[in-house]
């Protein structure tokens, strides 16, 4: 267990437009588990640079950043690491004596996937989506070697740009594309949403992927994951990449890495 709060106590927050308890209850289980004198706190603002200013003044650890703030923070931070600036998003800030470091966990989250589960470069990636994360997705995989892709999205201006980013081809629908490697990075699928019930690719497509790429994490069983793995294609979820990245922070934050089976545990506590 962790000590009584007290003075010493360490802070990390996080900053969204619209916060919710998963960063809470997995990084507060995992203090508990730990025995680590830290807690984590959920905040919005209307005024991200004075909340910004606080953390560097009030020596606050920790920040994870979302939506809309993922930008705005960056000429607010003293240094921005590779995996931040390589698509101009933020999502983890670190507070050390004043000093404000940025990068991009999610970023680093699907490159350690790409690797866990094998994936070859010489392989085409059909990505579906436009918005921050798919451009998360995107570059890391284009950073890690995948130079042949096709971005769908019905923005074309959005899904255009994010295809000249990173050097892939850009189609407004899926059509008949197929690819070995098919990745859903909208919100199709997702939990109390309009398309909770559909997949973002049809049984066709999937058939003929070898891995099915899913980045909604609520449920952590989409109607695209059941229907891969039904197809007998292999999956990577959205709730590996929600808790690969949360431990990529909280051993930013801590300066300790949990072990898979305790990251496990606290992802299915702060999804429950």
């Amino acid at each position: 267990m962790r000590p009584p709060l007290n003075k010493d106590t360490r802070l990390c927050i996080s900053l969204a437009g619209r916060p919710s308890n998963i960063g809470t209850r997995f990084h507060n289980y995992l203090y508990d588990q730990l025995g680590l004198d830290f807690v984590y706190k959920a905040f919005t603002t209307t005024d991200i640079a004075a909340a910004i200013g606080g953390v560097r003044a009030l020596g606050i650890r920790g920040c994870s950043v979302s939506m809309p703030f993922k930008e705005d923070v960056i000429p607010l931070v003293d240094t921005v690491e590779p995996s931040a600036r390589a698509i101009h998003s933020v999502n983890t800030i670190v507070n050390d004596d004043g000093h404000l470091t940025a990068s991009n966990t999610d970023y680093i989250a699907v490159q350690r996937l790409i690797d866990e589960h094998g994936l070859d470069p010489g392989d085409a990636v059909l990505i579906r989506g436009s918005g921050g994360m798919a451009s998360a997705v995107g570059a890391a995989f284009r950073d890690h070697g995948f130079h042949s892709g096709v971005v769908v999205a019905r923005n074309p201006e959005a899904g255009g740009a994010l295809a000249d980013r990173l050097g892939y081809d850009y189609a407004v629908d899926v059509g008949d594309r197929t690819a070995p490697i098919i990745v859903n990075v909208t919100p199709i699928g997702m939990a109390g949403g309009p398309e909770e019930r559909e997949a973002a690719f049809d049984e066709a497509t999937i058939a003929k992927a070898h891995t099915v790429f899913d980045v909604v994490a609520l449920p952590s069983e989409t109607p695209l994951i059941t229907a891969a793995w039904a197809a007998g294609v292999d999956v990577i979820t959205g709730a590996e990449v929600i808790a690969l990245q949360a431990a990529e922070q909280f051993e930013r934050y801590t300066g300790v890495r949990p072990t898979a089976a305790q990251v496990s545990a606290a992802s299915a506590v702060s999804r429950a």
